[in-house]
């Protein structure tokens, strides 16, 4: 194997985290490879297949370049303010890069011990492992900005939760690992010098294209790139379960498979979360969540300025940035909704048509994902794309507003199914399903993992023989609660 590694963030200096190398495993065994994220970061997928490559994906063997440490960050945890958190049982590789020359962290995840872990023993059972491995591929085969895993391995050893379970590690990819709660951490200690420091490489390593290197510009592109992808994740019926800010990267990409699931009936109440018992992290209030989050990380970047006019005028910039956030995100929101009604632009009228829509499936107990994909087979002359959705009846008066008003829009009939097809999935990780393929896997047979990772990294092709992966659980198959396997 040939990585180059180029770690910038290990060059900013040990106050930002701590060198750490990972616990040896036992017996390392691969279990899944990422193929085509490895061919997309020039590894061999063979490669990590054989007995050394399952020796890099635990950590056992550090590679030539590496510079394994447990970053140092807080974080707002369900609103409680906890002044140091970090990477319990996670270390940073290093950085590589991509064939197209994108800057990307390589993270061991279940790789032990380290100095933030608290009473944590820091190692990862193979259940959670192997569901951030499925959901995070099948976001990213959604078009959502996801952190992605390049490979998992068992590590022969058993982790004690409530009962001993086999244990594993992954190989996280991301474009970086700083979140809100990075920024928090420092802003505790009011090291304005580090502060800066962040700020700086930040924009530089992540909004290269905007000349400020000022807090008040990292705080309108995180804003920003955090609106687009809550529209996203909101237009999709995912939910993260765990919204805390030391789960909110910099960067814009969905952290942390934990909690998380995809709704089935649309119903803004939704949680899934068991230790969510207040619903503070529900479907409907993420965006919401999102803002104050977003409000956080304002207010840990105000230890960046001296007292004086420098910080006077932040301040009011901040406050700009903040009230701004539920426009741009309701923006972003109605875009993704006019995609999948097939309005290829959005005139007056439009949003009341997509509230009314929302409201009728919420009253409906419509299935999120197929009312979609269901119009979109409404939409042009092919049938059969899901030929076990029926329609709810009280559905008619706003089905003909809808046909009415797509047939304003300039394309022809095909084209626009074919565009709506192409953003309202068939396939999505479903909790029954999921759970079901990481029984089996957990088990030794990983055909229901390997048909249902078939299925959601190819979303939007309808197959028959796929076809009972598409739909809603059955009341004896439905899993109300996930957990974050910590």
């Amino acid at each position: 194997m040939v990585l180059e590694f180029d770690n910038t963030f290990a060059e900013l200096g040990d106050r930002f985290y701590s060198p750490r190398m990972p616990e040896v495993s036992s017996a390392p065994e691969t279990l899944w490879v990422n193929e085509g994220l490895a061919r997309e970061l020039g590894v061999d997928p063979e490669w990590l297949h054989s007995e050394e490559g399952a020796l890099f994906i635990t950590g056992n063997e550090i590679p030539e370049g590496a510079d394994p440490l447990a970053q140092v960050y807080a974080g707002h945890q369900f609103g409680s303010w906890v002044p140091q958190l970090g990477d319990g049982r996670a270390l940073l590789i290093g950085e590589v890069h991509d064939h197209q020359g994108r800057r990307l962290d390589l993270q061991w995840k279940g790789s032990g011990r380290t100095p933030y872990s608290r009473r944590g023993d820091g190692r990862a059972p193979l259940g959670p492992i192997l569901r951030e491995l499925l959901v995070s591929e099948a976001m990213h085969s959604l078009g959502v900005p996801t952190t992605r895993v390049l490979a998992t391995a068992a590590t022969g050893d058993r982790v004690l939760r409530q009962t001993a379970l086999p244990g594993a590690v992954l190989i996280r990819v991301a474009s970086s690992h700083l979140r809100i709660g990075t920024m928090e951490y420092f802003a505790s200690r009011e090291d304005g010098d580090a502060l800066k420091t962040l700020v700086e490489y930040t924009l530089s390593r992540h909004y290269p294209e905007r000349e400020e290197r000022h807090p008040l510009a990292l705080l309108d592109e995180v804003g920003q790139a955090i609106a687009e992808l809550v529209a996203v994740w909101q237009s999709l019926g995912f939910i993260h379960g765990v919204m805390n800010t030391d789960n909110m990267l910099l960067c814009g990409e969905t952290i942390d498979y934990g909690p998380c699931a995809f709704m089935n009936e649309h119903d803004p109440a939704t949680v899934f979360s068991s230790i969510d018992h207040r619903g503070r992290y529900a479907y409907g209030n993420q965006p919401a969540i999102a803002h104050w989050n977003l409000a956080r990380l304002a207010q840990a970047l105000i230890p960046a300025f001296d007292p004086g006019g420098d910080r006077e005028e932040y301040l009011k910039g901040a406050q700009g940035v903040i009230d701004e956030f539920p426009d741009r995100y309701a923006e972003a929101f109605r875009d993704r909704l006019a995609a999948r009604l097939g309005l290829s632009e959005v005139r007056e009228g439009d949003e009341e048509l997509t509230a009314d829509l929302l409201a009728q499936m919420a009253e409906s107990g419509v299935d999120h994902t197929l009312m979609f994909r269901a119009l979109a087979e409404r939409a042009g002359p092919a049938e059969g794309l899901l030929p076990h959705f029926e329609w709810p009846e009280a559905f008619g008066t706003w089905l003909n507003r809808w046909e009415e008003r797509v047939a304003e829009d300039p394309r022809e009939p095909a084209a626009r199914q074919e565009a709506m097809a192409a953003v309202s999935p068939v396939f999505i990780p479903r909790n029954h399903r999921v759970e079901e393929a990481l029984e089996g896997a957990s088990e030794g047979s990983w055909d229901a993992f390997g048909e249902l990772w078939d299925a959601v990294t190819d979303p939007f092709t309808y197959r028959q023989d796929r076809a009972h992966l598409a739909t809603p659980p059955a009341p004896e198959q439905r899993v109300a609660a996930t957990f974050c396997g910590t």
